[in-house]
Order: C-alpha cells, then sequence, then structure tokens
C-alpha cells in the first residue's frame, strides 16, 4: 500500500519562510510527477507547484519567486520550500504524485494534508 506522509506545517509570521517535505513509503517502482496542492476555507484545491521526474518545474504565478519544489528520486521525498510567506497563503498543503508499484500504470495518490497559517 503506497502512502503519503507530508511533514512540516505550522505556524509562521508573514514573510517568514517554511519547508515541507512529502514522502512515499510503501511498494514503489517509481514516480512520475510530484505536487504541492493547497485549499484554503471556502476556496477551491489548487495546484501551487509541480516537479517531473525529469526535474522541470511548474508554479502557480501565486508563488513564483517565493517557493521552490525539489525532489529527492532516492529517498522518494518530495520539498516544498515556502518563502516570503504571506496571509494569503495559509491553507492546508497537500502532497500529490503518480506512482507506479509495479510495469503497470500510473495511480495517483494523495497525502493526508498539513495546516500552514501565516499569521502575526
Amino acid at each position: 500500500q503506497v502512502q503519503l506522509v507530508e511533514s512540516g506545517g505550522g505556524l509562521v509570521q508573514p514573510g517568514g519562510s517554511l519547508g515541507l517535505s512529502c514522502a512515499a513509503s510503501g511498494k514503489i517502482f517509481s514516480i512520475n510527477v510530484m505536487g504541492w496542492y493547497r485549499q484554503a476555507p471556502g476556496k477551491q484545491r489548487e495546484l501551487v507547484a509541480a516537479i517531473f521526474s525529469g526535474g522541470s518545474t511548474n508554479y502557480a504565478d501565486s508563488v513564483k519567486g517565493r517557493f521552490t519544489i525539489s525532489r529527492d528520486n532516492a529517498k522518494n521525498t518530495g520539498y516544498l520550500q515556502m518563502n516570503s510567506l504571506k496571509p494569503e497563503d495559509t491553507a492546508v498543503y497537500y502532497c500529490n504524485a503518480d506512482i507506479r508499484t509495479d510495469w503497470g500504470p500510473y495511480h495517483n495518490y494523495w497525502g493526508q494534508g498539513t495546516q500552514v497559517t501565516v499569521s502575526s
């Protein structure tokens, strides 16, 4: 059974920094894209950043220049470094990944989410 476990959320002041991690565990053959999504109260879940197996990345316009996504393929772990945080970054952040457990198709998995609160 594949699991994605996020860590690193918390409370930070505006302008501060926070790093999130997403560790994939279980029978993992390969991971294609890994992404971070967020959902603020009363809003739809939105893509924050994504990184593909080759290293290419995509970012939401709202976080470009402030957030950095990365991954360690040997550890099956993804990261999101968030700098210059703003109150509007407050949300539950979810890890998402397309994972193969064998030579079959990729399946999509979600983590349980971690709360990020930006407030003074």
